[in-house]
């Protein structure tokens, strides 16, 4: 046993001989083995447990064994006490998603301050076919068919090359005694459910399905690497080079647009049925507007918009009013603004555009539609969306950072001049 979990440590490049390694001790069989396998190897090791009460006296049960098995061994223990269920209301989260998340990260704080190589878990073959079967049945795509990774970052799994059966001869063959979690036994969990009776029906129809199961995700891990440099290369064709936006035509020519377009917007919250409304959306009108968390998507013509779903920040601008001689030089840059002071009679006020929203052009005679200035002007969605306007009373003076309203023009007559700078340049409309 020794020799087999030594060789596929080696194989897979989990680890090297004198790294220091943190394992999670749950008290269970698995982490049980884990732990004497790994202390048999040689391995300077520490152990964590987290105590999560969910299980009444069976928890503090849980937390008395790893105590003194540690100490049998003279292994320094670190212990945690979570209110897991005070920390899943608070989120809104599943009891097993809030218990995850409160393990591996406290598992990671305390790797760093023990200086730990890895943080060691017991996961085996059986939780790998298990895993393929969960993903399969709540519907994945290709990366949740590969089983469990033998590395993820600080996170290793030396025990992959066992099963559940050959871990509980290990630990009887030594006599080490180990705890059983009662809720294992229950089929409550989706996942208990998949081991307690889909698994044991499956291989009572093909006695080898738990090993065709596991051959399974080794060639689906193979073939995803391919997808992963497949989904890149497209990522690069269809992508604008801000990465801000996506080419609508060129996403259309791709062999699988909906799954280029799931892999791009999946890692910013969105998911499976959102991508699909946003690629039906795609031969429709600008103007169509999704959302997932902190991320937004917009239609607007020929390309997909994305970035962040914020509030738009408004600039902060410079008013100075200055005499009015003819050697002044009026500046030209559309981050500047000059007026006669004397016709900006009302108070000056800043708010985002509207529709029906209109002003008179610097040089124009006639009003006309902010809507149809920033479209003549080839403006994006996002950028309509940012364009700011200083009011004059009710009348707009200036479309900020792009234009004027001649009604306040500087003119012969004039005595003052107002002059007014954006002075927070990443807030100009861009």
């Amino acid at each position: 046993m020794k020799q087999k979990v030594a060789k596929y440590i080696a194989e897979k490049h989990l680890m090297s001989p004198h790294d220091k390694v943190l394992v999670a001790l749950s008290g269970g069989a698995d982490s049980v083995a884990l732990l004497c396998l790994l202390q048999s190897l040689g391995y300077p090791c520490e152990a964590a447990h987290c105590n999560f009460h969910l299980r009444g006296e069976e928890s503090d049960r849980d937390e008395a064994f790893v105590r003194h098995m540690c100490e049998e061994r003279e292994i320094p223990l670190h212990i945690v006490h979570f209110n897991t269920t005070e920390e899943a209301a608070r989120k809104h989260i599943s009891l097993e998603m809030a218990a995850r998340e409160l393990r591996y990260t406290w598992f990671e704080k305390v790797r760093q301050e023990c200086g730990s190589a890895c943080i060691a878990v017991a996961h085996h073959r059986d939780d790998s076919a298990e895993t393929f079967l969960l993903n399969l049945l709540r519907g994945t795509g290709i990366n949740g068919l590969q089983g469990i990774r033998p590395r993820n970052g600080f996170i290793v799994r030396p025990l992959l090359c066992l099963n559940r059966q050959e871990i509980i001869d290990y630990l009887t063959d030594i006599g080490q005694p180990y705890v059983t979690d009662s809720t294992n036994l229950e089929d409550e969990y989706l996942r208990n459910k998949i081991r307690l009776h889909l698994l044991p029906l499956m291989q009572q129809i093909t006695p080898a399905a738990k090993e065709n199961i596991l051959k399974t995700a080794t060639h689906l891990a193979d073939a995803a690497l391919l997808y992963r440099q497949a989904v890149d290369e497209g990522r690069t064709r269809v992508l604008k080079e801000d990465g801000k936006s996506l080419d609508i035509a060129a996403l259309l020519k791709e062999p699988a647009p909906a799954t280029l377009l799931f892999e791009i917007l999946h890692p910013l919250g969105f998911n499976e049925s959102q991508t699909e409304d946003i690629l039906h959306a795609l031969p429709g009108q600008s103007g169509k507007c999704f959302r997932a968390g902190q991320w937004r998507v917009l239609k607007d013509r020929e390309r997909l918009l994305i970035e962040p779903d914020t509030i738009p920040v408004p600039p902060v601008l410079d008013i100075q009013t200055y005499t009015y001689t003819p050697d002044f030089i009026i500046p030209r840059d559309r981050q500047t603004a000059c007026f006669d002071a004397d016709k900006l009679s009302q108070p000056l006020s800043l708010r985002l555009w509207k529709q029906g929203d209109t002003f008179v052009p610097f040089g124009m005679k006639g009003t006309k539609k902010i809507s149809d200035y920033l479209t003549d002007h080839k403006y994006s969605l996002l950028q309509k969306e940012r364009q700011w306007v200083l009011c004059c009373g009710n009348d707009i003076a200036w479309l900020v950072g792009e234009r004027s309203d001649n009604r306040f023009r500087v003119d012969d007559n004039t005595q003052k001049i107002t002059v007014i700078k954006i002075n927070s340049p990443q807030n100009k409309p861009k």
